[in-house]
């Protein structure tokens, strides 16, 4: 098998797995005042202190969730705290499901929302910083795009944020955490999901800035934090700390082997008739964004499949036929509605890259040979 759809999830790391059984016989309840508790939440907040080391943040910070998609409610619909400031928010037309849909239950209650243009993909900062009024109250803006890998300048947004203290600033890092060094020095709130990154599902974290306030979504008792109630995760928790460790443990080394395998795939399929490449030089390797010009992407798709070669048509959670992302990249609708994501992890070894890019040349000539016969 050749799996490269590590945007949509990762495999569970045995590493990461072992972590959590192991921390299965501390299974009394983490807020219990006996000695059993109180073990299981030094081991809670040990993991923690783990995390906000990695992400240079404190360990107050972090908000334990579901998932990337409710901390992303959290985020978004939590910022109703601040809405005797305001009610205007800006976000892109190129984020993820699970911000449009907080953000359209906010605008069904009374806020407004613009979208800021992307340039190649990337958000034009001195656009952005025009759209701002004295009633904006939040900018969500994703640090790694899910279908193009395009990386935004989180950092110098961030920085221009600063003239707007009233302006609150979110990203969803959750393409971005684990891949590549993220820097959160200049973002308020930050959402990401162990299973991006080889961990468990059913695991996501907030961070949260000590400075900023949130309506909690579940109401209910403290748990780790005021912000979240529910009986604390521990053995998700400890096994998230272990898999975020390991994802930056050879980060660099990582990064230059998903290069070169990245541009292994791009230099074989360029020059076939009717392949473009979207994904730029703004991408981060471990994702590549391709249009199969004449083929039908989820046709690509299920070819692939018969070689037991696994790729994704957009990202898992997107709707619609044309991506909009590859859309702001390419300005060309029979790109945007003939992609494929092709996303690719440390794991990811050079012979699987090479029978991807067989079983593509292959399938590639053969479909649109069938459409040119038809």
């Amino acid at each position: 098998m050749v799996y490269l759809d590590y945007s949509a999830t990762c495999p569970v790391d045995d590493k990461v797995l072992d972590s959590f059984i192991k921390a299965t016989k501390y299974s009394a309840n983490p807020n219990s005042l006996h000695k059993l508790g109180v073990e299981a939440k030094e081991l809670i907040d040990a993991s923690s202190k783990q995390i906000s080391d990695i992400l240079n943040v404190k360990p107050s910070e972090i908000i334990y969730t579901s998932g990337a998609s409710e901390a992303n409610n959290l985020a978004i619909k939590g910022i109703e705290a601040y809405k005797n400031r305001g009610n205007h928010i800006i976000t892109t037309e190129i984020e993820h499901s699970s911000i449009y849909g907080p953000i359209s239950y906010l605008t069904d209650n009374g806020f407004d929302v613009d979208f800021v243009p992307v340039e190649g993909g990337i958000v034009d900062i001195k656009k952005l910083e025009a759209m701002i009024t004295d009633k904006t109250i939040l900018v969500s803006i994703g640090y790694v795009n899910s279908e193009t890998g395009i990386e935004e300048p989180i950092n110098e947004i961030g920085e221009m944020l600063k003239k707007y203290p009233k302006v609150i600033f979110h990203t969803d890092m959750t393409q971005a955490v684990g891949k590549i060094k993220v820097n959160l020095n200049n973002v308020h709130l930050a959402s990401f999901a162990a299973h991006k990154f080889f961990g468990l599902k059913g695991i996501g974290i907030l961070v949260k800035k000590e400075n900023i306030n949130l309506i909690p979504l579940i109401h209910g008792g403290k748990s780790t934090t005021i912000y979240r109630s529910g009986t604390p995760a521990t053995q998700l928790i400890v096994s998230t700390a272990k898999a975020l460790r390991l994802s930056i443990q050879n980060m660099e080394e990582d990064i230059l082997r998903i290069t070169k395998l990245n541009e292994k795939i791009k230099n074989s399929l360029k020059d076939l008739d009717g392949v473009y490449i979207n994904s730029n030089e703004y991408s981060i390797p471990h994702i590549l964004n391709i249009s199969t010009i004449g083929v039908k992407p989820e046709t690509m798709l299920h070819a692939l499949e018969m070689d037991d070669i696994y790729v994704s048509t957009q990202s898992a959670c997107s709707t619609g036929e044309t991506s909009k992302a590859v859309m702001a990249i390419t300005n060309d609708k029979d790109k945007a509605a003939s992609s494929i994501r092709i996303s690719i992890s440390r794991k990811t070894t050079e012979e699987e890259i090479d029978n991807f890019i067989e079983s593509f040349i292959k399938n590639h000539k053969s479909l649109r040979l069938q459409n040119e016969n038809n």
